[in-house]
């Protein structure tokens, strides 16, 4: 059989060179600072479960982590509730936008913590006996992924909390179903603060690792979270990631992966690495362009793919 190729030996500036002048989508419009966003931005990296890390031109631009903090958001209300998160949030994907105003018929659950009301809920059962509580366990367990010291940009903050009208209508939704049990404004507020929270393009990286690596952070070596809440927190990303492009991902990519609108887009290869792409310019469904992009082109080159059969 032939060797897998080595991660660590790619030329992510090659191609980084490759999607630069790719200029399709648009960059999201939804708050202020998204809006300013720069659309040239192109920044990749990649982390294998030895903590070696590869990252191209561009790595240390940081941008708000926004959708992409719900795989950790899950992983925390696992690892904090011993499981018991799986009884509060499904698990399906639901062929819907991310912020549908939408529950399980009869449980009035959140359909999956991949969606808009999913991750509201997650965020209410991390430990914390108050909103400012629990955004300081998120805070921390972010950090814990990542290998450093995070910090939330304020402003992104209170813009989501502000302007997140669907947010607000979901955590009353919820609340009206007895699903939520923490006020809607503080479930809002904390969730807001969630996806502002401070990342670059290696930070992602190694957050998709410590997934990869089974809950353990390979540079740090601290268990951020169990092995069995990284399993279930990977199988939702492939599932679920990418909303209702969640299907065609897994076919053209084949790695469990979740995107932004800030045009981030962290993937986990189970026993592999964890890899990022940060470009701003979003599709219809709200992902990178040039991130998905870049992620099928990753995958076919490194051999990432999940359900990839036959000798290499």
């Amino acid at each position: 059989m032939t060797p897998r190729p080595d991660p660590l030996a790619y030329d992510l500036d090659a191609l980084r060179a490759r999607l630069v002048p790719e200029t399709g989508g648009a960059v999201d419009r939804s708050i202020p600072e998204l809006a300013r966003a720069d659309p040239s931005l192109v920044a990749l990296s990649i982390v294998t479960l030895d903590g070696a890390t590869n990252a191209s031109d561009g790595s240390d631009v940081q941008v708000s982590i926004q959708s992409a903090v719900k795989p950790f958001l899950f992983a925390l209300a696992l690892q904090d509730t011993g499981g018991d998160a799986l009884d509060r949030v499904g698990i399906e994907p639901t062929g819907e936008a991310f912020d549908a105003i939408k529950l399980e018929s009869g449980t009035g659950r959140p359909p999956n913590p991949m969606v808009n009301a999913g991750a509201l809920l997650t965020a209410s059962l991390v430990d914390g006996a108050d909103a400012e509580a629990r955004s300081a366990r998120i805070l921390s367990g972010l950090s814990a992924f990542a290998g450093r010291d995070l910090e939330a940009d304020a402003d992104v903050a209170e813009n989501e909390h502000l302007l997140g009208d669907r947010n607000h209508a979901l955590a009353h939704l919820m609340r009206a179903e007895d699903t939520l049990a923490v006020s809607a404004d503080d479930a809002v507020a904390v969730y807001a603060r969630a996806c502002a929270t401070l990342v670059d393009a290696r930070d992602l990286a190694l957050m998709g690792a410590t997934l990869a690596a089974g809950g353990r952070n390979p540079v740090t070596g601290v268990e951020v979270v169990s092995r069995d809440v990284a399993r279930d927190v990977i199988s939702v990303m492939a599932t679920c990631g990418v909303y209702d492009g969640s299907g065609r991902w897994m076919r053209q990519v084949g790695v469990p992966a979740k995107s932004g609108v800030s045009g981030v887009i962290v993937l986990s290869a189970p026993g592999r690495l964890g890899a990022a792409v940060i470009s701003p310019p979003l599709d219809d469904q709200g992902t990178s362009v040039r991130g998905h992009i870049a992620s099928e082109i990753l995958s076919a080159d490194l051999d990432l793919h999940s359900f990839r059969t036959g000798s290499v």
